[in-house]
């Protein structure tokens, strides 16, 4: 069996819980503010606003909770450690912009059929305010959004309700200037479409490594071709390849070789094996299984 090991920054993990943690208490007082502005204004929006931002608050305890877990040591009852926290978590955190949005949609649509007046005051004071705090987080956490699932699932909940404040204030100046009190389940609606849109993405990806489908990026056939090429290889076969977590990318195989050769020229072969498939798919985890005429399925794809 061979790995490869590629080590991470603990500064980097410290910086990421010590952003979650800001965004939290941001967002904490956003979400008390906006529902004591929605309710002094009757503004629907204004309140789905604040399901928004309360949402946003349990996905950042759970990012905050599943970034500290998936550091921690492994175990002998626990092999691999929480290196699955942080997909969980994102899996957990796009569920739950689906299911905050359907919400908001069947409240738009009573709302849409029984109209009613809103303080629009409070609602554009409640908006900028949704806006600068949102935005405040989004900066705090965007550089990390790229490579981390987890901190992606975090920023999709912020920057969602950024925009949304934003929409609420375009709403609430249309409603101080027009009295265009429809255009309040209106925004409403499309802010939970854009949910939908944003978080069907997330939660497939999400889904796709906890099932350990191989990646979409990973052609499993090209990887054998390119294997087979290396030494004394009559083929390569009972492969899976699977996501751990963001930075790991695991490979296991059963290699059938033409001679019966010694160990240490399979150990040279398998650190051939090793760089390759690093270099080329970017995997680093590599467990090989050496095989001389065995009978099983030589099958590439076999069903345990």
């Amino acid at each position: 069996m061979g790995h490869t090991h590629h080590h991470h920054n603990h500064h980097s993990h410290d910086l990421k819980g010590r952003n979650l943690f800001i965004s939290i208490i941001l967002n904490v007082v956003i979400t008390l503010a906006q529902v004591i502005g929605g309710v002094i204004s009757g503004s629907l929006a204004l309140l789905s606003d604040a399901v928004h931002n309360l949402s946003d608050v349990i996905s950042l305890i759970i990012s905050y909770a599943a970034n500290t877990l998936a550091h921690k040591q492994a175990s002998a009852n626990k092999t691999f450690g929480y290196k699955r926290a942080e997909i969980i978590a994102a899996f957990v955190n796009s569920a739950t912009l689906i299911i905050v949005a359907v919400f908001l949609i069947k409240e738009a649509i009573e709302r849409f059929l029984d109209p009613q007046g809103v303080g629009t005051g409070i609602v554009i004071a409640m908006s900028v305010l949704g806006i600068l705090v949102n935005g405040f987080s989004v900066l705090l956490l965007k550089s990390d959004s790229d490579r981390n699932m987890n901190m992606r699932s975090a920023y999709l909940h912020l920057f969602t309700d950024m925009m949304a404040s934003v929409a609420v204030l375009v709403g609430g100046i249309l409603m101080y200037f027009f009295g265009w009190f429809w255009i309040d389940p209106l925004l409403t609606l499309i802010i939970a479409l854009y949910l939908i849109y944003m978080g069907y993405e997330l939660l497939k990806n999400s889904t796709r490594v906890l099932m350990l489908f191989t990646p979409a990026s990973i052609e499993v056939k090209q990887i054998v071709k390119a294997i087979c090429a290396l030494g004394p290889i009559e083929n390569v076969h009972h492969v899976h390849i699977w996501q751990l977590n963001e930075d790991e990318l695991h490979m296991e195989a059963h290699i059938d070789f033409k001679e019966d050769i010694a160990l240490s020229e399979f150990d040279k072969i398998l650190v051939d094996i090793e760089k390759l498939v690093y270099e080329e798919f970017g995997i680093n985890h590599v467990n090989i299984q050496p095989e001389y005429e065995k009978c099983d399925s030589k099958n590439i794809i076999v069903q345990d």
